[in-house]
């Protein structure tokens, strides 16, 4: 990162966004705060798992968009530079992408139809923030960069880079 100030944006914005969106509230709100961890359970283990591989892959995005991007994830204070490196080579939304995974394990501990309804809201929700606000805000801000970046990376799954 390129500056203090700069880390501490990121790690506010962090704590602001999907700390609030996939800690607080499944915490506080769907029963995450209150289940027993069955270490036998193998969908909470696999819960644990996906949750702290969503963790580490949104960590690694937060980092790449101070590092490379000189912003953070918020829409308030996004980066300067179009970031395409790191999980960004993979799909177009990998902080999405993480905080589902995060998600997505959460509900594996608690197995909560209201988890399940809230994790398909946020997902929606998401969705159409993607698409109407965001994708249109970076193809003003970058242009023909982003539209090739579009045509070679997906918005949600995965694929391995073209060699181009």
């Amino acid at each position: 990162m390129s500056s203090p100030w700069l880390a501490l944006r990121s790690l506010f914005w962090a704590a602001a966004l999907p700390g609030i969106v996939a800690g607080y509230v499944p915490w506080r709100y769907f029963g995450l705060g209150q289940v027993a961890l069955a270490w036998r359970d193998p969908f909470q283990l696999l819960g644990i798992l996906l949750a702290v591989l969503g963790v580490g892959l949104l960590a690694t995005c937060i980092w790449e968009f101070a590092r490379r991007g000189r912003g953070t994830l918020a829409p308030v204070d996004p980066p300067r530079e179009l970031v395409v490196q790191g999980l960004y080579r993979f799909v177009r939304n990998p902080m999405y992408f993480s905080v589902a995974t995060i998600l997505l394990g959460e509900l594996l501990i608690v197995r909560t139809a209201a988890l399940a309804l809230y994790c398909a809201c946020w997902l929606a929700l998401v969705n159409l923030f993607v698409i109407g606000y965001e994708e249109p805000a970076l193809r003003r801000q970058f242009g023909e960069s982003y539209e090739q970046y579009t045509k070679r990376v997906g918005r949600w799954i995965p694929r391995l880079p073209r060699g181009d």
